[in-house]
């Protein structure tokens, strides 16, 4: 592998924009090509980013003999597509949270990259921001005795036209696959293993989609995770970790943390803040360099086996629902 890493941006939309702001802050990294199903889309983005080469087509990017690794920013049904795609032309993939639409398609999404020998890893900023990382310091050094209870939120509140893929369920819409993924994953991360029972209540709103849940996940000592999400709710964005001894507040935005609290007892103990660039993702695409030059084919904070497992965690609790995708066969 050549000293730069060589990306391409899979999709023009907002976040695929703001990840090409991001890999030009890293110094090792070289964005060499973007693809659009429309090449004047493609090529529009390519020339208000300064991206060398536009593509028509996926098919095209894949084939692109000058990527390395490429960045997947589209709608959570094509996830899978999109990914097996390029895995399949030999590329590494970053592909954005959720990984897939459900546990079968993220089977079948890791199974390709072992197959196929190449790195891949699901987009979760909050796995590699540097506060968090000293915050899961405090948990595993026992600052706040054992983990009991933890509770997450993670609300926003905005107007969506019916095409935005936001809340549609064609797209794979609604606020469990993409606000509750990170609250779930949270629990997953300090928690560190799978809970044993799982229960949740979700509304389905005027769009056939989700648009605000609740999810108590019950763990073999008794831990609890407290958790809730919403596309149409103006509720707060923190994190608490709670010990026998004290609790951990991260604060809003929790999933992409700039401060958080110590306290043992009744006292404030430390608080540290960090500032990151470019909401976090500076850090994740470092995070998929350090491990493509490492030679690893997936990242330890964010395994594979993880992203599965989050999955079959969202799978569950939305069954009850009757919430179904597009791209829900049997599961």
């Amino acid at each position: 592998m050549s000293e730069k890493i060589k990306w391409g941006i899979l999709s023009t939309g907002h976040i695929s924009g703001r990840f090409v702001e991001a890999l030009k802050l890293i110094s090792e990294a070289e964005i060499t090509a973007v693809a659009s199903r429309d090449e004047v889309t493609a090529k529009n983005f390519a020339e208000k980013h300064g991206i060398p080469k536009a593509h028509g087509s996926y098919e095209a990017l894949a084939e692109d003999p000058d990527v390395d690794v490429v960045y997947i920013g589209t709608p959570h049904t094509f996830h899978l597509e999109n990914s097996v795609l390029c895995m399949r032309a030999g590329k590494s993939v970053l592909c954005e949270k959720a990984l897939t639409i459900n546990a079968r398609e993220a089977e079948e999404m890791i199974a390709v990259a072992k197959e196929e020998n190449v790195f891949l890893m699901e987009a979760m900023i909050t796995r590699h921001v540097p506060l968090m990382k000293k915050v899961q310091n405090w948990v595993k050094s026992g600052r706040i005795g054992e983990v009991r209870m933890l509770q997450a939120s993670r609300c926003a509140r905005r107007e969506f036209e019916p095409s935005a893929r936001h809340l549609n369920p064609e797209l794979g819409g609604g606020s469990l696959l993409d606000v509750g993924v990170y609250v779930i994953s949270f629990a997953s991360m300090i928690f560190g293993k799978a809970p044993e029972s799982v229960f949740g209540f979700g509304h389905i709103g005027d769009y056939g989609s989700d648009e605000q849940g609740v999810a108590l996940l019950k763990y073999d000592k008794g831990e609890i995770a407290n958790l809730s999400f919403a596309l149409r709710t103006n509720g707060v964005n923190e994190a608490y970790i709670y010990g026998t001894e004290g609790h951990i507040k991260i604060h809003e935005i929790f999933a992409v943390p700039t401060k958080a609290t110590l306290v043992i007892g009744k006292k404030e103990i430390e608080v540290i803040e960090e500032p990151i660039f470019v909401g976090g993702l500076v850090n994740e695409a470092e995070e998929v360099m350090r491990c493509m030059k490492a030679g690893l084919k997936e990242s330890p904070f964010m395994p594979l086996e993880e992203s599965l497992q989050i999955m079959r965690i969202m799978d569950e609790i939305r069954a009850p629902w009757g919430l179904k995708y597009s791209n829900d066969r049997s599961t």
